[in-house]
């Protein structure tokens, strides 16, 4: 199926994208780990099923350096051994927070004990916020069928004005 719409070719996409990149930048910003904030990224979109974000954030994660294997493992994290402690309990809020109507409860109690464990509160808001805002740029892509595949490292920054 073709993309519906190019946001990006709007007057309202192209004010959205800025403000999008305006809150990325307040997590960019942050105390969370740059890696961190890419393989909660990777998860929310996979299980998505968004292909834009996915191509976005894989590459971008790559060109910082992450390894091809810990982003060939992100959905399978519980199964694996290269993602630390405080990883594993960012991706399972990723989860969680992600599929808020697959559990009546949201987020478990267990699960935010975890991230508390390992993340202090400028940290939480800011991993709080990332979940947030990637599972909203997931709605807006694949609601339009953004398709992944033609995105270059630092292209979203440079369209944002960020780069």
């Amino acid at each position: 199926m073709d993309t519906r719409l190019d946001l990006f070719g709007t007057d309202t996409g192209a004010r959205l994208t800025k403000r999008f990149a305006s809150l990325g930048q307040v997590i960019d910003r942050s105390p969370l780990p740059a890696r961190t904030r890419e393989l909660v990224s990777l998860r929310a979109s996979q299980i998505n099923g968004c292909g834009w974000c996915l191509d976005m954030h894989a590459k971008e994660a790559a060109a910082a350096g992450e390894s091809a294997v810990r982003l060939a493992l992100v959905a399978a994290w519980r199964e694996s051994t290269v993602f630390s402690e405080a990883e594993r309990a960012a991706l399972a809020l990723a989860e969680e927070g992600t599929r808020l109507a697959d559990a009546a409860g949201g987020v478990s109690d267990e699960t935010w004990a975890r991230v508390r464990e390992h993340y202090d509160d400028e940290q939480a808001a800011a991993l709080v916020a990332l979940v947030a805002l990637i599972n909203a740029a997931n709605r807006l892509a694949v609601i339009v069928h953004q398709k992944g595949g033609s995105y270059e490292a630092g292209m979203f920054a440079a369209a944002a004005g960020r780069g």
